[in-house]
């Protein structure tokens, strides 16, 4: 019976490492998962965790999936104009990080069918101010959408204990309204969204290998957690929507999609790296995605028995500087990164390596989803047993958005 790894191996032979390779069976998969876990809520896909135009599309070509979360202004403005003519070319864009990028900001305002789809993301009046700043305040109208802290303050939401990401300043249902009112107010703009990432629970794998004990009060805090936000982004769209008719309340991300569902006040979902299956979306106990995408490197050294180091590899995730972001080894199985060295930029040892040889390769994953598409210009698409076609990265096409 053939393996994976021999599947792998196979299909790529004809192709130097290092190489990436996206098993689309495995992509599809992980797609078809994703919807079933929303249960009817659409996905807008987070577009930082694939990073390649090609996945980027198949997935929003599949009903369900609707609109993309991009990660820079730059990049929203791109795809508005090389899907134009096409069957995505109303795919509505949000911004989900906001942008002091001026020359995005003046190409928005010049470009009537991108300020139609991309929405920017705010989350206080120094932004409007920039926006004014750059474009004049009497600049034509830009969607908008306001950001909400749905991080955890489990002393009476005090600030003094913060859990979850750093992310917008407006934590309460007031503050929200406040920041809303300022927006109507004000020429130029048109509130259209609300969002949230809460990284608390979406990014917190709840079964950390070999930890049970922190296992359990990882899913305590995001079990209280979900129940504090679902009550507090509930009031917090029900005061903004009294201010301005909201077009979307978007929440979660691939880890957290069972509990965002079932809040109310969200109309969308965002997800990505559930998509792609990284190393870090190993140690969830609801959903296990299956790796979509990886890369091979190839065996240079045999320094001693048991140890076999390969060329390169050292692609490390952002991040908290830990083992976390190191690529993990996939294939053959039982390799393990030698604590001392990790991964390294031209050479990666690896323990458990009996039987390998000298230009074997060694199959690998990324820790998070997008970032791999950093390090290569272009995947190569595997379809059952063969290699079909290479596609381009973002970097492939000559862009590198952050």
């Amino acid at each position: 019976m053939r393996t994976q790894r021999d599947r792998l191996d196979t299909a790529t032979a004809h192709l130097d490492p290092p190489v990436a390779v996206v098993d689309l069976d495995a992509f599809d998969r992980n797609a078809a998962d994703l919807l079933r876990r929303a249960d009817g809520r659409p996905i807008r896909v987070a577009s930082k965790s694939v990073r390649c135009r090609y996945l980027l599309e198949r997935a929003l070509r599949r009903p369900g999936f609707a609109g993309v979360m991009s990660y820079a202004l730059p990049e929203a403005l791109w795809l508005t104009r090389v899907w134009a003519g096409t069957d995505l070319a109303d795919t509505d864009i949000l911004v989900a990080y906001p942008t002091a990028d001026h020359s995005a900001l003046r190409a928005l305002a010049e470009d009537d069918t991108a300020r139609r789809l991309v929405s920017l993301t705010v989350d206080s009046v120094d932004h409007l101010d920039l926006v004014d700043a750059v474009l004049g305040a009497d600049h034509p109208e830009i969607r908008l959408c306001l950001e909400l802290d749905v991080s955890w303050r489990p002393l009476r939401g005090s600030g003094k204990v913060h859990i979850g990401a750093r992310r917008s300043p407006v934590f309460t249902p007031a503050e929200a309204e406040d920041l809303a009112r300022a927006i109507a107010a004000r020429p130029g703009f048109r509130l259209v969204g609300v969002m949230g990432y809460e990284g608390q629970i979406a990014g917190m794998g709840d079964r950390p290998a070999g930890k049970p004990l922190l296992g359990a009060a990882l899913r305590w805090v995001q079990r209280e957690s979900a129940g504090e936000l679902t009550a507090r982004r509930t009031r917090a769209v029900t005061a903004i929507s009294a201010v301005a008719p909201l077009e979307f309340v978007n929440g979660g991300g691939t880890g957290s999609i069972e509990t965002t569902r079932l809040d109310p006040s969200v109309t969308e979902i965002a997800a990505g790296s559930g998509l792609i299956g990284p190393g870090l979306f190993d140690h969830y106990r609801r959903f296990t995605p299956r790796p979509a995408v990886l890369f091979a490197v190839p065996v240079v050294r045999l320094p001693a028995p048991g140890i076999a180091t390969v060329l390169g590899g050292g692609y490390l995730a952002s991040g908290p500087a830990n083992r976390d972001r190191l690529p993990v080894p996939h294939l053959p199985e039982g390799l393990r990164l030698l604590p001392l060295e990790g991964a390294g930029e031209v050479q990666t040892p690896l323990t458990g390596a009996d039987g390998l040889r000298v230009g074997d390769r060694v199959w690998f994953r990324h820790a998070k989803a997008g970032e791999l598409a950093e390090r290569f210009t272009e995947y190569q698409v595997l379809a059952g047993d063969s290699v079909v076609r290479a596609v381009p990265t973002y970097r492939g096409e000559g862009h590198s958005f952050g």
